[in-house]
């Protein structure tokens, strides 16, 4: 089953339809040194209709470093085109993108809930090219396997022992259902009435989640 933030090593004919499409001078600069480097590509929003999974066309992204001005670049793939799927770096691994005094907390952190890292952090554990910079969050998918442990997960969240850079991301639950970690608190103390739950296939307010 496909899964947002969900990784994608391509193959050589994956890689021949990447670079097939229409792309402007930075984005095929990008696309040759991530098809060269065999760099992986990640699983974004899908059409309405899933796609088949024998040769339908799967829609991924690129979130480009630093050094191609951080653009979003989006792409359809057949999976005949992909080689294996992956995941995003264990919340433990990325200890050392952080300053020093953070990271005895961090890896507190990391032990109490798992998690992987996305974005920046991510991407740049991953790939070792430059992502970071000062606004950076450290966005999190945290699985949880029911409400109870979403709230478990969110309570330590929000008592980490630093707020910068910023603790993001979202709770993740068995069916692929997600929600924002930090919209999960107040939903839960019923402070507002509906959460923004985010699925594969697009995203829609929702008045419960049942069953979790």
């Amino acid at each position: 089953m496909l899964r947002r933030h969900q990784l994608v090593r391509l193959n050589e004919r994956g890689w021949a339809a990447v670079r097939a499409l229409a792309w402007d001078a930075e984005a095929r600069a990008c696309l040759n040194f991530w098809a060269a480097e065999r760099l992986p590509l990640v699983v974004t929003q899908q059409p309405a209709r899933l796609p088949n999974l024998t040769n339908g066309p799967i829609a991924l992204g690129l979130a480009a470093p630093l050094r191609w001005n951080r653009r979003r670049l989006a792409m359809q793939v057949p999976m005949s085109g992909i080689l294996f799927f992956d995941e995003f770096p264990k919340a433990a691994t990325i200890g050392a993108l952080l300053p020093p005094p953070l990271r005895s907390a961090w890896a507190l952190l990391a032990k109490a809930v798992d998690a992987r890292v996305y974005g920046s952090f991510g991407w740049q554990q991953m790939t070792g090219l430059a992502y970071l910079h000062a606004d950076s969050d450290l966005d999190l998918c945290v699985s949880v396997d029911d409400a109870a442990a979403a709230d478990r997960a969110a309570a330590v969240l929000s008592q980490a022992a630093f707020t910068r850079p910023r603790i993001d991301g979202e709770l993740v639950f068995p069916d692929g259902r997600a929600v924002a970690w930090r919209e999960w608190l107040p939903w839960r103390e019923q402070r507002v009435d509906r959460i923004l739950v985010k699925r594969l296939q697009g995203v829609e307010m929702d008045r419960a989640l049942e069953p979790c």
